[in-house]
């Protein structure tokens, strides 16, 4: 068996920035601190933050008033924000900058008298904190029959937005319907889908082609690793996304089959490891990885915690 590694994979820089955020909290206040949904989308993460003491939260409600609160990677609304002032709760956001650049061109767009059509799936985190910014102005569309389903007044001034981490392909195809049935609707000057998105579903387009199976780490919660899957499918391949390895069927794989391993944007790279080392210890595999790009981006930690993170430097 060989196994090809892709590269780049696993944490993007809205995670690292989210997880590190949460760990200096841990330290800085002790636990407990409550999250505002889970700080990423990936269970091995979410359980390893619960063991140290964080308490993960659907519902401002359910934290007690005056304690910690972080939001999550994934954003919130206004009504979030004020529900936390309301408790008196110390919130510190570590929503990933890219997720606050659409916030942002949603308010722009909003304010401008814009009909919003945010591209994105229904019930995410992060399309319901993106719709939280103007509730009245935006409409929601998953596919392009629902593009072809819009009513909207004639002369209305129409801009789409999407959400970060859609496949590449299929936002594509919605944009390019919308444009067909709307020629002047508008854009942001750059495009919302987040550039680790678009390198893990490059590489998985690019070398699944020389892979029997696709492997990706991620939970099945994670917008992003869905689309990784639903890509290596696309391709004709055999693709599992699991946690683990721990969830996968020794039977699925057999000697001299090439599997391309990959994962997801909140995927930690232990998983990644222990994935290898299963299949080392089953079939013998050998590793090749292989880098479609270099990534080197890095998102600065929330405010309240940067002079924190200096002080606990060695």
């Amino acid at each position: 068996m060989k196994i090809i590694l892709a590269a780049p994979r696993g944490f993007c820089a809205g995670v690292n920035m989210a997880i590190e955020s949460l760990e200096l909290t841990l330290r800085k206040f002790g636990p407990p601190v409550y999250v505002y949904h889970e700080i990423v989308h990936n269970q091995y993460v979410v359980r390893q933050f619960r063991d140290q003491g964080a308490i993960f939260v659907d519902h401002i409600q359910e934290v007690p008033e005056g304690s910690v609160l972080l939001f999550s990677a994934h954003g919130v609304s206004p009504e979030i924000r004020q529900a936390a002032r309301d408790r008196n709760l110390n919130a510190l956001d570590a929503t990933c900058p890219l997720v606050t650049k659409v916030h942002l061109e949603a308010i722009k767009y909003a304010r401008e008298g814009f009909t919003i059509v945010l591209i994105g799936h229904e019930g995410h985190d992060e399309v319901i904190g993106t719709m939280g910014e103007a509730p009245e102005a935006i409409i929601l569309v998953e596919d392009e029959a629902a593009v072809d389903q819009l009513q909207v007044p004639e002369g209305a001034k129409l801009a789409y937005l999407t959400q970060t981490t859609l496949s590449v392909d299929d936002a594509n195809r919605i944009i390019r319907r919308l444009r067909e049935r709307f020629p002047e609707i508008q854009s942001p000057p750059k495009e919302d889908i987040c550039y680790a998105t678009q390198n893990r579903q490059e590489a998985v387009r690019l070398l699944s082609e020389d892979a029997d199976v696709v492997v990706v780490l991620g939970s099945q919660n994670s917008s992003n690793s869905q689309r990784l899957r639903e890509l290596a499918r696309e391709n004709g391949k055999t693709a599992f996304l699991v946690d683990g390895p721990e969830d996968l069927d020794a039977s699925a794989f057999s000697q001299g089959q090439t599997v391309l391993i990959t994962a997801g944007a909140s995927a930690p790279e232990s998983v990644v490891e222990a994935t290898i080392d299963w299949l080392v210890q089953r079939y013998g595999a050998t590793v090749e990885t292989r880098q479609i790009r270099e990534e080197s981006v890095r998102f600065p930690l929330p405010k309240p915690l940067r002079s924190f993170a200096q002080s606990t430097q060695p």
